[in-house]
């Protein structure tokens, strides 16, 4: 278990919005706030964890005929707990989140790692690979959060600074509108995926010169 290769994995040449494209409909559509993006980015990384590793516990003994079936369960278990103390202990931001928060059963990120490394690896690897591959979508998330806030409302830490009006940077009158709307999301995506696609391309290229050297 290389944990170094995981978090490098999670944070940047797996990551599973900017390389992978997974989760894109969350991704779009609560990264208004930065209280929006680390409220998503938590809940999925706690439910990654806790479903990687239940499914590792029970990869032997959960038939190959249902396991998608099995995984959806097992998922929907922590989803529903995630959203109860969501509505519980921050209604707000389970407002904020709607529809969002049960959507994680479907998730593509958290399926996805279930079927490709938690049903085939141990118990520990699988908690290791989904607080990796979480770290790496909440901080996707994040980055999208401040830049369109930013350039959108003018501000910074919206719903947990400033009263959680967060903290003004740019005048009111400047702000751009757009950054907040669905063509923003789409844009500041299309920039992040482009960034991190030349980056990768960048470290693989600096890495077949270091072989040939």
């Amino acid at each position: 278990m290389d944990v170094k290769k995981m978090f490098k994995e999670g944070l940047l040449t797996k990551n599973p919005v900017l390389v992978q494209l997974l989760g894109m409909c969350s991704t779009l559509a609560i990264t208004t706030s930065l209280f929006n993006g680390i409220g998503m980015g938590l809940s999925v990384t706690i439910i990654l964890i806790c479903s990687n590793v239940l499914i590792s516990a029970l990869r032997k003994v959960i038939p190959a005929q249902i396991r998608i079936a099995a995984y959806i369960v097992i998922i929907a278990t922590f989803v529903t707990i995630v959203d109860l103390l969501l509505q519980a202990f921050l209604p707000e931001l389970s407002e904020n989140l709607g529809v969002f928060i049960p959507l994680i059963v479907v998730n593509c990120i958290i399926l996805g790692r279930a079927e490709a490394f938690a049903s085939r690896n141990g118990v520990l690897a699988s908690a290791l690979d989904g607080l990796t591959q979480g770290i790496g979508y909440t901080a996707a998330l994040v980055i999208m959060c401040v830049v369109r806030e930013l350039l959108g409302s003018g501000t910074f830490g919206g719903g947990i600074l400033g009263g959680g009006e967060g903290i003004r940077i740019l005048p009111e009158e400047v702000s751009a509108l757009l950054m907040i709307q669905p063509v923003g999301g789409f844009l500041t995506l299309g920039v992040l995926i482009a960034g991190a696609q030349w980056l990768v391309r960048h470290l693989e290229k600096r890495k077949q010169e270091a072989v040939k050297k």
